[in-house]
């Protein structure tokens, strides 16, 4: 395992309840100024997040690294903990594929018929749902063994 002074806790939450919850060397974050990366000992910081990817390397095994599709939030670090409070979020392994390619169908049909009758709030709303779709999808081809 890795010197413990390099290390810090990940925890990720949502409104159901913790996501994910280990240790970690780095983690790699999508916020909305920029991309993010965090190791131990970090300036403390607070970002909102995209609807993106989180990039987690895991202290056990140098070489393994987890995957959580997240869905907008915040991001705090501060005493080697790192805290994600998401909309939603979803480790790549129990990403349901073939849901996530079914929400982004209905997602694009949503997107053209909004735009067929010029509902504006409609389409924006079925955009964030696929970006949301297109995340997972992405996320999902991360999965480990």
């Amino acid at each position: 395992m890795a010197d413990e002074k390099n290390i810090l806790t990940v925890n990720v939450v949502t409104p159901d309840g913790l996501v994910y919850d280990h240790h970690a060397t780095l983690i790699i974050a999508k916020a909305i100024d920029g991309d993010l990366g965090i190791m131990a000992n970090h300036e403390p910081i607070i970002a909102p997040l995209k609807i993106s990817e989180l990039r987690i390397k895991r202290p056990d095994n140098p070489h393994h690294e987890d995957a959580i599709a997240v869905n907008g939030g915040f991001l705090e670090f501060s005493n080697n903990i790192v805290s994600i409070v998401a909309d939603s979020a979803e480790r790549a392994r129990d990403i349901d594929l073939r849901r996530a390619e079914y929400a982004k169908q209905k997602a694009e049909e949503k997107i053209e018929h909004a735009k067929e009758t010029s509902d504006v709030d409609s389409e924006q709303r079925a955009r964030v749902a696929l970006a949301r779709a297109v995340n997972r999808i992405n996320v999902s081809s991360h999965k480990q063994n």
